[in-house]
């Protein structure tokens, strides 16, 4: 038995992917956003980053479902909970959290990274009783390489046995992914044989083998890191013990929340903003304009900060309301959301009010106000529509700049709860462990690159998706071979005079 629970972000994540659905469903019914979002993949880069955001994504709506196991039960009493709340993900990563470790450890390593007095040399065989005075050395893991009987000689060879399981297993997946392409490109023109050539030679009509390449990496990289991670910690630990493996994944989460909520707000406020600005003009446009220029004179951290400020005093003052700490720590980072959002639309209003005052002046607004239809319907359903290539390309071009403002809010003590993963906390975290000797590199390291990946793909992303809907940009494809046409058969020549 469990308890589903409902958190802020969750109910928000669920409802964005609803959404992402209904628009997916929109533009398979509609052909001219077909033909846009056609354009948008017709570059390797962009179906390769589609790919990597789709499994990040992946992870972070697995992490999105939060339930509390019910207790062992006595007659007669009522049901009770406990009070951790556990997520889809923990459950499939429940041997890194069980494998908790002392204290620091490094990546794929069996003995611990800081020196201890043992009663025994690390990996002796003699009993405690008979061993010699106590010795500092670095102690084994309780869980890394625990079934190696001899590490010192046996661990070479038992991370090679690890690597060559992972890429086997890795590889039948690539393979079968390539396979299930080929027959489903190759089902209308000739066969699965056909199919596979025209994915070798890159000659479908969106570049699908870009597509399949980096699934097909990405799954040898996961199969490997599945067979090392059952037998070792592939990231090393903290300094808790915990896996870093599991809090970098756990930070996926956070990302996609900060990047996708603060968007959202910030969407409707700039909007209306700036569509009003634009076109009512006059008092209306001075005092919008006043509003965003007074904003945008404000340091954003500087808002933020005072902002976060109250809220910690809040939160502090009001603990009884929350029946966990993570629905506490969930109510900080909506909260941090709603801030990011309001203090962040200055610029897309900005954007959208001098594209207003270009449209309210061309023949089908002048026409619509001839024929008496009112201001708001003017808006909503002549300018709105017309300004979605701008609002699209802005949303997608800030996913990255958010995700990296929560890296820096929480480096600096304003962004997320402590007691929540993120990328900022590890970096934080990391901060001191970076300059003791030796380093404890590993937790920046995992933080750095995950967030850099994710980074860079939406960057990637946000190009493709401003090369197809902005009508100034620069419509620059790399150029691919066209499908081969089917050659006719050769003629047979007739001899003169026959019939």
């Amino acid at each position: 038995m469990f308890k589903i629970v409902f958190l802020w972000t969750d109910v928000v994540m669920w409802l964005l992917m609803a959404a992402l659905g209904a628009y997916v469903w929109r533009i398979r019914t509609q052909a001219h956003l077909r033909a846009r979002w056609k354009r948008v993949f017709m570059a390797g880069s962009t179906m390769s980053a589609a790919v990597v955001l789709g499994v990040l994504l992946a992870v972070a709506v697995a992490d999105s479902f939060h339930f509390r196991r019910a207790l062992p039960q006595q007659a007669g009493e009522a049901r009770a909970y406990s009070p951790r709340v556990e997520s889809v993900l923990d459950l499939l990563l429940a041997h890194q959290i069980k494998t908790r470790e002392e204290s620091y450890s490094a990546p794929l390593a069996y003995l611990g990274f800081v020196k201890q007095t043992l009663q025994r040399p690390a990996g002796a065989s003699a009993p405690v009783a008979e061993a010699g005075p106590p010795k500092r050395d670095f102690p084994r893991l309780k869980f890394a390489g625990a079934d190696l009987k001899d590490p010192k000689r046996q661990w070479r060879g038992d991370l090679s046995s690890r690597l060559t399981t992972g890429q086997i297993w890795g590889g039948g997946v690539a393979i079968a992914m390539w396979l299930l392409g080929a027959v489903a490109v190759g089902r209308h023109s000739g066969g699965w044989r056909n199919g596979l050539d025209r994915l070798i030679n890159n000659e479908t009509e969106l570049p699908w083998r870009a597509a399949l390449a980096t699934a097909s990496t990405l799954a040898v990289l996961v199969a490997i890191g599945v067979s090392l991670a059952d037998g070792y910690h592939l990231f090393g630990t903290d300094r808790t013990g915990n896996d870093v493996l599991y809090q970098t994944l756990k930070s996926l989460r956070t990302a996609f929340v900060i990047a996708s909520l603060s968007q959202l707000i910030t969407l409707p406020v700039a909007v209306v903003m700036g569509v009003m600005a634009g076109y009512f003009g006059g008092w209306v446009d001075r005092t919008i304009e006043y509003v965003y220029t007074t904003i945008s004179s404000v340091p954003d951290i500087l808002l933020i900060a005072a902002a976060m400020l109250m809220v910690q005093v809040w939160l502090d003052s009001h603990s009884e309301v929350f029946e966990t700490g993570l629905e506490r720590a969930d109510v900080k980072i909506f909260l941090l959301c709603v801030i990011v959002g309001v203090t962040s639309w200055a610029g897309l209003c900005r954007l959208l009010r001098a594209e207003t005052l270009k449209l309210r002046e061309l023949e089908f607004v002048q026409a619509a106000r001839a024929f008496g239809v009112g201001p708001v319907r003017i808006m909503a359903r002549h300018i709105a529509p017309n300004l979605f290539h701008l609002v699209l390309i802005t949303s997608v071009l800030g996913f990255s700049s958010l995700i990296l403002m929560e890296a820096v809010l929480s480096y600096v003590g304003i962004g997320v709860d402590p007691s929540m993963n993120s990328f900022g906390n590890m970096i934080n975290a990391a901060r001191g462990e970076m300059s003791r000797e030796p380093a404890i590199w590993w937790p920046f390291a995992a933080a750095f690159v995950f967030m850099v990946g994710m980074v860079l793909a939406a960057n990637l992303f946000a190009d493709g998706v401003r090369e197809a809907f902005d009508p100034r940009g620069l419509s620059w494809r790399a150029k691919r071979k066209p499908a081969k046409p089917a050659e006719a058969p050769a003629a047979v020549a007739q001899p003169e005079g026959s019939s």
